[in-house]
């Protein structure tokens, strides 16, 4: 066996894996690449982790524990409180609220995993308290985080434009973020009026009523794509909290929002480093003591630091040995340039319902592209990008993905959660057609 073939052997074996065993694939896939790179390849432990993405790493680090902040002193909370009681109860319009605010959230930095765990408990209360179908929330919660995930100060974002910048194509952070906003949002809406939404806007009233109190049935909700990691117990039990109460921002949170309203001004308008601006910005609240920074760093998302920073050094050992050209060819075997879109947004969903997007997904198939576009001679690259973005995020509602077990674990009292579970399920594996037929349609046929 060729060491490039061993390379990808290493690859696809830290993606099956991801999809059956809880074990963060970025420690596995760093051990496989040290095995394969220094004892059946000859290289220097430090030729192999010279793959690690250092900036990479500081970003994420940076960006996660100043919204990590943001979190534990109660400002995003506020302003997700004080968001949906400008619904005023109004049962049709609070899933499009919840939409909108949960995308918001995601996009101005905490990322989607951040925005669902905010947003679920909230959204699910309120969906029990107003009569509003439990999975029609959490298709509008879900969708929303997905919509706002590659904002380009989210992390997903961070991670998407910087490979997209190593394998050579031009910087395209707007246009990757719109067209997946714009995915994202068509989905949910449609699926906001298939599942009963026009009927709530078309009744047009405002209801008052208490949530149930019965006891719900219990489902174990399964610990893929680390959702472990961000306490779906607490958050379950978070939602049964009143969601409209709110009170005035303190001192601590005004401050927390000027340091946020600034890394947005700086980011988009001054071109600065995102993530030593928001270490710098981290900083500044934990002297001012606006926040608990061991809570905070608690917070921290580190299973997905690991994951994404581990698995980008296993591609870019394939990129030395010759295994990203095996690769390539493989799915450039799959497709032609009319299909191409379509095919990496099946693949692409295709592992993502079982794995992590942001974490293994996208940093392992984003860097296909250009091998892609060379061995079916011809194509879109970007186009490819969107389709394999949109493709991996829209399976993200299924329940084996954090974003769906989060909504399942937030589902009010009284809610059937065997039900919910298969009905997530059920979404999630659609769309990966849904996807295929989006990216064809719209990054094929009408690019």
């Amino acid at each position: 066996m060729t060491l490039a073939t061993l390379s990808v052997a290493a690859l696809v074996l830290a993606l099956i894996v991801s999809c059956i065993s809880p074990i963060n694939i970025g420690v596995l896939a760093l051990v496989l690449a040290w095995l394969v790179g220094v004892y059946a390849g000859g290289m220097r432990v430090e030729q192999v982790l010279a793959g690690f993405p250092v900036p990479l790493f500081v970003t994420l680090v940076g960006i996660t524990l100043l919204f990590a902040q943001a979190q534990t002193n109660g400002t995003l909370d506020g302003i997700a409180r004080r968001a949906v009681r400008l619904c005023r109860g109004n049962a049709g319009v609070i899933p499009m609220m919840v939409f909108v605010l949960t995308a918001a959230l995601s996009s101005v930095g905490p990322g989607n995993i951040a925005a669902t765990a905010l947003m679920a408990p909230l959204g699910m209360a309120a969906a029990g308290r107003y009569g509003i179908p439990p999975f029609l929330m959490a298709i509008m919660i879900a969708n929303g985080a997905s919509a706002g995930s590659v904002s380009p100060i989210a992390p997903t974002g961070i991670i998407v434009n910087g490979i997209v910048a190593r394998i050579g194509l031009p910087d395209a952070r707007w246009s990757i973020y719109g067209n997946n906003f714009l995915a994202h949002a068509a989905v949910a809406f449609g699926g906001y009026l298939l599942l009963g939404g026009w009927r709530l806007l078309r009744n047009a009233r405002t209801v008052s009523t208490s949530a149930p109190h019965a006891t719900r049935d219990h489902v174990r909700v399964p610990a893929y794509a680390g959702a472990t990691s961000v306490g779906l117990p607490e958050i379950g039990a978070a939602a049964a909290s009143e969601p409209d109460a709110a009170s005035a921002f303190d001192s601590k949170q005004w401050l927390t929002l000027v340091v946020i309203g600034a890394l947005i001004i700086g980011a988009i308008v001054f071109n600065v480093n995102v993530g030593m601006a928001a270490l710098g910005g981290a900083l500044i609240l934990t002297l001012a003591r606006a926040a608990n920074e061991s809570a905070a760093m608690k917070a921290v998302p580190w299973s997905v630091i690991v994951m994404v920073t581990g698995v980008t050094v296993l591609v870019s050992l394939l990129e030395k040995t010759g295994g990203m050209d095996l690769f390539t060819a493989f799915l450039g075997r799959l497709s032609t340039p009319a299909t191409v879109t379509a095919v990496t947004a099946f693949f692409t969903g295709l592992v993502s319902i079982y794995s992590s997007t942001t974490g293994v997904v996208l940093p392992a198939m984003l860097p296909t592209v250009p091998g892609i576009v060379q061995h079916i001679g011809g194509g879109n690259a970007m186009a490819i990008v969107w389709s394999m973005i949109v493709g991996g995020h829209l399976v993200d509602v299924s329940p084996l993905s954090t974003l769906g077990a989060l909504c399942l674990a937030a589902a009010p009292p009284g809610t059937d959660t065997r039900r919910l579970f298969n009905q997530l399920m059920a979404w999630g594996v659609s769309m990966t057609i849904v996807a295929a037929v989006v990216c064809w349609v719209f990054f094929g046929l009408l690019e």
